[in-house]
């Protein structure tokens, strides 16, 4: 892997970038590519998936696990005020 080179644009300088592309990377090995020699994905030889998936499944698993974000103009710990009619 790219990220594993170092001085590069691949290398993850922070251990937390590196294990998030570690993460995804293993993601889509285990539950997308399909093995040459199993003919299925790893997961489906395991029992855990039913049917290969695609990146677009990955990328809504990290949507769904991601922070929602904070409403424009407020800051963070601050409470919103109600507008009075």
């Amino acid at each position: 892997m790219s990220c594993f080179t170092r001085l590069t644009n691949g290398f993850s300088k922070k251990l937390r970038n590196h294990a998030a592309a570690l993460a995804l990377y293993f993601a889509w090995c285990n539950f997308c590519r399909i093995h040459k020699t199993l003919r299925v994905t790893p997961a489906m030889e395991a029992g855990l998936a039913t049917m290969p998936h695609d990146a677009e499944w990955i990328v809504g698993l990290v949507d769904a696990a991601a922070p929602k974000p904070a409403k424009p103009g407020l800051k963070p710990g601050s409470k919103p005020t109600r507008a009075r009619s």
